[in-house]
């Protein structure tokens, strides 16, 4: 099993990978719940009330990269 680092900068919230993107606080959210075939498997996964989703997710989805690395 591969070991998960719960400090990488690419495990995000919902909201602040919407925020990040540019996004509606509840996008990840929606976008889940609409469209949940556009999510890559294994890029986003729900721990009680939070869903956590990765950088890798997020650019398949919104079709964009990363802003953070623009800069």
């Amino acid at each position: 099993m591969a070991k998960i680092n719960l400090n990488d900068a690419d495990l995000l919230t919902s909201t602040e990978a919407a925020e990040i993107w540019g996004k509606n606080k509840t996008y990840v959210r929606t976008s889940l719940r609409q469209n949940p075939d556009k999510w890559p498997a294994g890029s986003w996964r729900k721990f009680g009330r939070e869903i956590i989703v990765t950088v890798e997710g997020m650019e398949a989805v919104t079709g964009e990269p990363d802003p953070r690395k623009k800069k």
